[in-house]
């Protein structure tokens, strides 16, 4: 039989466990196929949104978030990495410019094969790239691997309890679950605010962020 799920209301206490707390009240059970369908919804709806936007609200949000810049200090000797946009995702490049610009080394994921995390390579504008999965620009193989300390994260779908959808593969849940084991590392996803939903049905398997951006405000779980 598949596992069972009580969906997580944003905000609840965790007490320590990863992601929000379950709540147990009238929400319906969940198996976990069921709640794989309600994002897979939850996904396509989000991105229909996103797709409409005009692309000079896009680049005006990009430009937002760089602006206001991280909502952290960010040390010279700190390794943040990003990622390359995908199609209308919101822009994170105007931002790590000026992370890099105020001395932060980057970096940016690799796909190492699926099932698997995201390798981490270090990266300066300017270097070189390699076409990986989807066409997505990653650095060359040669480029170092690192373990960052702040994770910009892209999303799909994000609610006020700091949970996320993404594209459906696990890659950035696999990711921060094995950089979690081993250090402190500070998650911030990065989104447009039309991106909120009332609430991300999640499982223990997510891991929760620690702040979101939008170019309206900034969240901190």
């Amino acid at each position: 039989m598949a596992p069972t799920y009580f969906c997580r209301f944003p905000g609840s206490h965790s007490h320590g466990h990863c992601g929000s707390a379950l709540l147990f009240f009238d929400w319906p059970v969940l198996t976990e196929e069921e709640i794989s369908a309600l994002k897979a919804e939850l996904r396509t709806a989000t991105l229909a949104r996103r797709d409409a936007m005009p692309a000079a609200e896009r680049q005006a949000a990009a430009e937002a978030l760089a602006a206001r810049g991280l909502p952290i200090m960010v040390s010279p000797s700190a390794i943040v990495s990003g990622f390359m946009p995908m199609k209308t995702e919101i822009n994170p490049l105007p931002l790590l410019r000026k992370i890099a610009g105020e001395g932060a080394k980057l970096a940016l994921p690799c796909i190492d094969g699926r099932g698997k995390p995201l390798i981490m390579r270090a990266y300066q504008f300017g270097d070189a790239f390699k076409s990986g999965q989807w066409g997505i620009r990653e650095p060359v193989p040669e480029a170092p691997e690192v373990k960052p300390d702040i994770l910009l994260v892209p999303l799909v779908c994000f609610d006020r309890g700091g949970q996320r959808i993404g594209y459906g593969a696990g890659y950035y849940d696999r990711t921060i679950a094995g950089l979690r084991a081993i250090k402190r590392v500070v998650t911030i996803g990065i989104a447009f605010a039309m991106q909120e939903i009332a609430q991300v049905p999640a499982t223990e398997r997510d891991e929760r962020l620690d702040f979101v951006l939008t170019e309206k405000e900034v969240l901190t779980f």
